[in-house]
């Protein structure tokens, strides 16, 4: 049992006016046993950090995800809500961080800032997994909070403790999406509005929302090899999802922007393409293609395989994520792209070959509802403002995708269980289809 967290003072100071015109105090944030509890009200709010000399266990904010290894912190912060965001030294709050692209992201900033201390908000759903984080489990700037971002008095305990916010808790999968969207609505949608409100109370300065390309719809088919490069979006296309997981992921994009335009929270919205690298879940087109191949098994590409898409590496969108949270406009949306149009089946050809399996494995299955033809993304804002351009090319980071899952046979396996399998199989178990039958593929 940790000992009590006392308060180091109460707060008999005025609550300062927030850019939302809502009160939020100067007050140091202690972690420990009692949750939060304000502090010293006098000391300035700089951002420095204390360490307790207690090896007490975290259990703030009612979580059983916190780590007993690690000792409390004591955050002191000077109000100043009205300035622009200072973004160093700042502590984070990244929701969905034990999920493929959150939990690169937690790595990234680990070990590309030395000035960040993270909370990772995560309800460890079928696409959560601490596995992914065990190599950065003992850090002392990282923190784990088991919890729903839909959960108010949760959100508003983990807020009150933070300066920033990027949001990539959600409900990802077109395929499921097709089979129930209410998991959809209720976090993406539901969530970020809990997160926004919470935001918006306890005054932080920067509330990054991490969204998708897929918002935009779809574009006309073109043959990625052309000499044309055809239409892109832009980020001022218009937004017309044609799935559940796309409509739930534009309502919070307009809903986060509708809360820097009504209350001036500091809101900025990004929009990335395809993303691929490690930790993947292999229910996502490259890995379950790798792993799938790695045993030999057949490779289920929907329709004609001609659908394309812009590819990015992981580690290109979470460089791109840091540069919009420490140097984006308020108000602005920043898309991320690849540059990089493959069709899927030409994404499978390259893996057949990198594993060297048998290309006889290619099975074509029926497509999904409303599977889009082709996305393309364009980023000229990300480059003019962010100075951010992607680095890896993708023949390159599909090899090192490959070669990750092949030496991480283990935890692939892991996590491989029945609902990660390919989404067919469970929209069958809801609504029984005939086998899937093969045909030659279009030139």
């Amino acid at each position: 049992m940790p000992p009590p967290v006392t308060s180091l003072g109460a707060s008999s100071a005025p609550r300062q006016e927030n850019r939302a015109g809502r009160g939020a105090a100067s007050q140091d944030i202690v972690y420990g046993g009692g949750g939060i509890v304000p502090a010293n009200p006098m000391v300035p709010r700089s951002f420095r950090v204390s360490r307790s000399p207690s090896d007490a266990s975290i259990q703030g904010f009612r979580s059983n995800g916190c780590s007993g290894r690690r000792r409390p912190l004591r955050i002191v912060r000077e109000a100043h809500r009205g300035a622009p965001p200072s973004l160093s030294n700042v502590r984070i709050l990244l929701t969905g961080g034990a999920g493929f692209i959150g939990s690169n992201l937690v790595r990234f900033l680990l070990s590309h800032r030395t000035d960040v201390e993270l909370i990772n908000l995560d309800l460890l759903t079928y696409a959560g997994n601490l596995e992914n984080l065990a190599d950065v489990e003992e850090n002392p700037r990282y923190r784990f909070v088991h919890g729903d971002i839909a959960d108010p008095e949760l959100v508003r305990e983990v807020m009150e403790a933070v300066d920033v916010v990027l949001n990539l808790a959600a409900e990802s999968h077109v395929d499921r999406s097709v089979v129930s969207a209410t998991p959809f609505v209720r976090t993406n949608v539901t969530g970020t509005l809990v997160l926004l409100e919470a935001a918006l109370e306890a005054g932080v300065e920067r509330f990054v929302q991490v969204s998708t390309d897929e918002v935009y719809g779809e574009l006309p088919w073109r043959d990625p090899t052309s000499a044309d490069p055809g239409p892109r979006f832009t980020e001022e296309t218009p937004l017309r999802p044609r799935s559940p997981y796309s409509a739930t992921k534009a309502a919070a994009d307009l809903l986060a922007l509708s809360y820097h335009t009504t209350h001036d929270l500091d809101v900025i919205v990004t929009r990335c393409s395809n993303n691929y690298g490690p930790y993947q879940l292999p229910e996502k087109l490259i890995p379950l293609m790798i792993t799938h191949a790695l045993e030999g098994a057949p490779l289920p590409v929907y329709g004609d395989g001609l659908h394309v898409r812009d590819w990015i590496h992981v580690e290109d969108h979470c460089r791109g994520l840091d540069l919009a949270l420490t140097r984006g406009r308020p108000g602005a949306v920043y898309n991320f792209g690849g540059d990089t149009e493959r069709t899927n089946l030409n994404v499978v050809n390259q893996i057949v070959e990198a594993v060297g399996a048998d290309p006889e494995t290619i099975t074509f299955v029926e497509d999904r509802p409303g599977h889009d033809r082709r996305y393309a993304i364009s980023f000229g804002p990300a480059r003019a403002e962010l100075g951010w351009e992607p680095r890896i090319v993708f023949e390159e980071g599909l090899h090192t995708t490959v070669d990750w899952y092949r030496t991480h046979e283990e935890w692939w396996r892991s996590v491989r269980a029945e609902e990660y399998r390919h989404p067919d199989e469970p929209r069958r178990s809801v609504s029984p289809d005939p086998p899937p039958t093969r045909h030659s593929t279009r030139p």
